[in-house]
């Protein structure tokens, strides 16, 4: 019997992988132009931070995450998030001390155990930004504006950017209070999961997806009508620039986000084709302080790279194409061999993606293979043809041969 791959896991082969890197070099380019610099943190971390960091009301604490002891009886969690772990290593490597604001990306795999579906996976990976150390309305839109830089840059339309303020914590208790007056009456009729989330998060129920949690929720309290002073403040300032920069956004009130360290500024970019978020972040200003450190304003985001990448191929699906192979060397004889060998390496130095034969196949053969790889030309090379200094190069497009001196120059010169 054959070993397959976990459910909720997918392999990205040869023949798909150019489309990764193509839009991996799009979104790090922006980012790095944004003054960002990639951080790479472990696959696991301690339970404990993702319990004090996410939150232990939310579905992924409660539901989703990958968790086992090692052998040392450690509790140990596959990285459901990426936030969480950047701000340990904020932390631990005492980046507060360089120049602030500290501008982090990063690209990495995470994993959650969640129902499979298109555009969601049980390992998947996201791209995602972190920004700490300020806490002005400016970052919240900086980093809102690479987000909308990316669709942009991908050519991805129809994408709607909602945007919401949940406030600050003291602004959220009257809040809360308003919220579960709302529910009370009726919290019998509510989920098991809701019940439990009544008393420690009841901002939580809002985020429920249980249909019977969604319509008991209609007419609920809304978040925007309980702002203090200063997070009013800020919303306008974020809603003032964002309007000024022409980009369109929604005010919606039902955004709470999925994690809890979220505050002030929560937004998301929605695809209108079907609905589903393909990026979403906010401010999280009390995050570091949750887990260990000072007290240090953050903003940030993150996007799931395998629903970026369903909608760039439905709109630019023939856009990018696969590198194929400038050129093929066929051989025959072991002189040819040797010249063909010398000569490869030599080609690739200069930057022409190559082959020859390493199967010992015969010219024939050969020939069927650099004509599956798409290569552009095949040089074909003989004992007579390393004696003479000269062979045929074969245009595999139209058929056309021409002589070409077995120097790397004069075949880069023809191939370009």
């Amino acid at each position: 019997m054959i070993i397959q791959k976990p459910k909720g896991t997918k392999d990205i082969l040869p023949d798909e992988i150019y489309k990764w890197q193509y839009i991996e070099s799009i979104v790090s380019e922006i980012f790095e132009n944004a003054g960002m610099k990639e951080i790479r943190v472990p696959v696991f971390e301690h339970t404990e931070l993702f319990s004090r960091g996410v939150g232990e009301t939310t579905d992924v604490v409660q539901k989703e995450m990958y968790t086992f002891e090692d052998k040392g009886g450690r509790s140990i969690t596959l990285r459901p998030e990426g936030t969480a772990g950047v701000v340990r290593s904020y932390i631990e490597n005492g980046m507060s001390s360089q120049a602030t604001p500290i501008k982090l990306w990063y690209e990495m795999p995470m994993y959650r155990y969640e129902n499979v579906q298109k555009g969601r996976l049980r390992e998947f990976r996201q791209f995602g930004t972190e920004v700490l150390g300020t806490s002005s309305y400016l970052a919240d839109v900086e980093v809102i504006t690479l987000g909308n830089k990316i669709f942009e840059a991908l050519n991805i339309p129809n994408i709607k950017l909602n945007i919401n303020s949940i406030g600050c914590s003291e602004c959220r208790k009257k809040y809360q209070e308003a919220l579960r007056d709302f529910i009370r009456p009726n919290l019998d009729t509510y989920c098991d999961t809701c019940k439990t989330r009544f008393e420690k998060n009841p901002m939580r129920i809002l985020d429920c997806k249980e249909k019977k949690c969604k319509e008991l929720n209609q007419g609920a309290p809304i978040i925007l009508d309980y702002l203090c002073e200063e997070c009013r403040t800020h919303f306008e300032n974020v809603k003032k620039l964002l309007t000024n920069l022409e980009i369109s956004f929604e005010i919606d009130s039902s955004i709470v986000r999925g994690l809890d360290y979220y505050t002030k500024t929560v937004f998301e970019f929605v695809s209108e084709d079907d609905g589903l978020t393909v990026l979403g972040g906010g401010r999280y200003d009390g995050l570091v302080k949750e887990v260990g450190g000072q007290d240090t304003p953050a903003v940030g985001f993150a996007m799931g790279v395998e629903r970026l990448l369903d909608l760039f191929e439905k709109y630019n699906g023939e856009e990018i194409q696969d590198y194929n192979m400038d050129l093929y060397i066929a051989t025959v004889g072991e002189e040819a061999n040797l010249c063909a060998t010398k000569l490869i390496m030599t080609l690739r130095d200069e930057g022409l993606l190559c082959e020859k034969d390493i199967c010992e196949r015969s010219l024939k053969a050969q020939f069927k293979y650099a004509d599956k790889k798409k290569a552009r030309f095949v040089l074909t090379i003989g004992d007579d043809e390393v004696k003479n200094n000269c062979a045929k190069l074969k245009d595999m497009e139209n058929g056309e041969e021409t002589e070409v001196g077995l120097k790397a120059e004069e075949i880069v010169n023809k191939i370009f």
